[in-house]
Order: structure tokens, then C-alpha cells, then sequence
């Protein structure tokens, strides 16, 4: 039966394939079509629908790289890569190669919040602020509401901020350094006083509104009470535990591109815009527009689909957390938050109930970045990287989305065996 998550043909034609794993380049898939996109990792003849519904989009969208990877009942049965991760070099996107994660970041920083509650350091009920301890700036008129935003609102996003309503501070670097006599671009423990001196738009827990900031408080939470830094914390307690090796926190200049990280590419057309960096004049939106290293626990981290799909089954056999904690993480957060409605935000997840089970879902999209993961109640697993985000973001959200469902309900036997021994290491 055809499932749709509730989110927002390619001509093959006989050619020689390159037996091998992580290297292998498959021509196959990407031949007679009238632009030619090269594919590489372990052929798949009973997934060819991937590469299909893939290619096609990427041509449509006009996206110049994607790696995408498939997980059936734990088991990695596809790990492709599509494209260019560099156009100029003509360097290929390879199964392993990494990508800025963007917004699929959150789903990373709950875990890491869950490893503190169950470790009794952190309990879900306690007052993000008092946990912090952070002043608000001298003469700062605050909204005393702040003081009541749990751990839990800040997960599910009902933590009293709305930014349809006023701005999203993540991308309001140079301002908010200059508000507060602090370098720029400001970094997180900046924009948090910043925003302590900000009013709320509604009382913590009444209602949904998704907040970077939110999340962007997470990560000082889990510095604070975990005793390192956000990224140290995150791969001692998340990466290392799901046996993932090769995620790390990206950078925003093109100058400090990590070994085997795809480069991102703007729309046509959206040219260049004045960089948060001092004396780096106009830049290209993916390099410079934004701070990365600001977002770290909101959108910051860098990864390949593969290493994805290892985080989600870790979860899944609860090797990070407990599965009673897992069940916490996906539960319907307490009324009215989602009332009446079959789907819902947890922690860092969205989530549906689907075939006996649960859809889990999260998307991601910055400047040259659009992102997807999905766990699925019928033991599918997937995860798609693309190096661009086109100008109609929302409309290639829900393509990114609907095309991984096409090529799942046109496989008609799916392989055995597994993939992930194949992707060991960064390379």
C-alpha cells in the first residue's frame, strides 16, 4: 500500500558495471538520458526504481549531487551516489560523502538530551533557564515567562517563541552582535542573552512553534550539564554508540570544506548577498550568508546518508537511549500541542501513526542544503542528501519526500544482505 509521509524515468540502457563497494560507479543507471548523471556505489538491479525517481528529480530541480541510502528491517541494502559534489572538478558524490544535515540536525541533539535524562543528570520537567544559569543583558526587560520553559518544551518546540511573528535570531548574527558590543558574527551564548531581554509571543507549553533557538539552547544545555563541549558530548554519547565516525560539525566558508564533504550550490539566479563575516564583502549564499558554527545543535552537523541510517538503527535497538526513552521521544507531547491532528512533533522528530507502528520523519534545508530521513513502520529506513536547495524550497520539500515513496512501491523483491560492513571509515 502506497504511504505518503504527512510533510509538507530514467532510460536504462545495457553498459559495463565496475564491481566493488564503496568506489564502484555504476553507468547503468545514468545512461541515455539527455544529461547525463553519473551514479556510483554497490549496483542494485532490484532497486533500480532509486535511481529513477532520483536522477529525475535531481534533473527537474536542476541539483547538481544527492547521496541516498536504504535501510530494510536494519540491514543496509542501498548506499548510491548521484552527481557532482564538486561541478567544477567534476568530482562525483560517492555513498560516504558528506553533506550539511541542516534541520536534521535536532533529531541528533535529543538524543543527546535523552542520554543526560536517562542518565538522572537532566529531568524533562526542569527550567531550561534556571538549568543554564545565563544573565540577561544590563537594564534587559525580561519576560519572566522564560523562567518557565521546560527541557520538554524546548524539544517539542513550545517553548513561548514564534518567528513568523518577529525574526529568527539564528539568522540575525550581525545584528545582534552589534546589540550586544560582541564580535560578529555572535555566537550562541551572545544571541541567548540577547534573546533573555526579548518578550515571548506565548506562554511556554500552550502552543507549537518550530524554533532553531530552541534547539539552539539545547546544545548549551547539554554543554553545560554534560560537561564538554556540544560536539565532544555528541560523539561520545550519540556517534560513538551507533558506530559513527565520520559526522562532525560543518563550517560556513568554502576555504574550510571538510575532506570528503560535497560543496553547495545556490539557485540559478540567486546570486550573492553581504556576508556575516568581517571583511569578506559579498558572498555566495551557502558560504558566508550565515553562521554554521552558530547553529551547531540546531543544523550544524555534517554526515553521509549511510552514517544516517546507522543513527536511526541504534535508536531503534536503543544503543544511544533506552527504548522506554525512544517511546518518550516519539510520543504525542501533552494537549493542546497537535490536538485533533495525526501527526506531531516529539523530540526532534515528527511522527504518525502508521501500519501498526510509527512514521518518523524529519527535514532540513539552508542555503545550498535540502535534506531528508525517514523511518518508516514497515522496517524501511532512508535518507537523501542534496547539495542545493532551489527557489521553490517547499515545493522540492515535498518532492524530496514523495519520490522516495514512488521508487519504495516499485520495488518488487527487495536484496538480502547487508552494505554497512562496506562503509567503514571516512574515505
Amino acid at each position: 500500500m502506497k504511504q505518503r509521509l504527512a510533510l509538507f524515468a530514467l532510460t536504462s540502457i545495457a553498459a559495463v558495471m565496475i564491481p566493488g563497494g564503496v568506489g564502484t560507479r555504476d553507468t547503468t543507471a545514468a545512461a541515455g538520458t539527455a544529461q547525463t548523471i553519473p551514479v556510483t556505489g554497490p549496483p542494485a538491479p532490484d532497486l533500480a526504481s532509486f535511481d529513477r525517481v532520483i536522477t529525475d528529480l535531481m534533473k527537474k530541480w536542476e541539483v547538481p549531487g544527492a547521496g541516498v541510502a536504504v535501510m530494510k528491517d536494519g540491514r543496509l541494502i542501498l548506499a548510491r551516489g548521484y552527481g557532482y559534489a564538486d561541478r567544477q572538478n567534476l568530482e562525483e558524490v560517492r555513498p560516504n560523502s558528506l553533506f550539511r544535515l541542516a534541520s536534521c540536525t535536532k533529531a541528533f541533539t535529543a538524543a543527546a538530551i535523552l542520554t543526560l535524562v536517562e542518565a538522572g543528570r537532566l529531568n524533562l520537567e526542569d527550567k531550561a533557564f534556571r538549568v543554564l544559569g545565563v544573565q540577561p543583558p544590563p537594564g534587559a526587560t525580561v519576560d519572566r515567562r522564560i523562567y518557565d520553559i521546560t527541557i520538554r518544551n524546548l524539544l517539542n518546540h513550545s517553548g513561548g517563541w514564534d518567528r513568523d511573528k518577529t525574526f529568527d535570531p539564528m539568522f540575525r548574527s550581525t545584528e545582534i552582535a552589534q546589540a550586544m558590543a560582541v564580535p560578529a558574527p555572535a555566537n550562541q551564548m551572545a544571541i541567548i542573552r540577547y534573546m533573555m531581554g526579548k518578550p515571548l509571543q506565548f506562554r511556554p507549553g500552550s502552543q507549537y512553534s518550530y524554533s532553531n533557538f530552541g534547539y539552539c539552547v539545547l546544545g548549551r544545555i547539554i554543554e553545560k550539564v554534560g560537561g564538554q563541549n556540544y560536539e565532544s558530548y555528541v560523539r561520545s554519547h550519540v556517534l560513538v554508540p551507533a558506530g559513527v565516525s565520520c559526522m562532525r560539525l560543518g563550517h560556513s566558508l568554502l576555504r574550510e570544506r571538510a575532506p570528503n564533504e560535497v560543496r553547495y550550490y545556490e539557485f540559478p539566479g540567486q546570486g550573492e548577498t553581504q556576508s556575516v563575516f568581517p571583511g569578506l564583502g559579498r558572498v555566495p549564499w551557502p558560504y558566508g550568508a550565515w553562521d554554521i558554527e552558530a547553529m551547531d545543535s540546531h543544523g550544524g552537523w555534517i554526515a553521509s546518508a549511510v552514517d544516517i541510517l546507522r543513527f536511526i538503527r541504534a535508536l531503534d535497538q536503543g544503543r544511544i537511549i533506552n527504548k522506554r526513552l525512544v517511546n518518550v521521544m516519539v510520543s504525542r507531547p501533552p494537549a493542546p500541542l497537535w490536538a485533533g491532528q495525526d501527526t506531531w512533533y516529539g523530540f526532534g522528530w515528527q511522527v504518525r501513526n502508521a501500519d501498526g507502528g510509527q512514521n518518523w520523519w524529519h527535514q532540513g534545508a539552508l542555503d545550498g542544503t535540502s535534506t531528508i530521513m525517514v523511518r518508516a513502520a514497515n522496517g524501511l529506513t532512508w535518507a537523501a542528501l542534496y547539495n542545493t536547495r532551489p527557489k521553490n524550497a517547499d515545493g522540492f520539500g515535498g518532492e524530496m519526500d514523495s519520490a522516495m515513496w514512488t521508487a519504495v512501491n516499485q520495488v518488487k523483491r527487495w536484496p538480502g544482505g547487508d552494505l554497512f560492513p562496506e562503509f567503514v571509515g571516512c574515505r
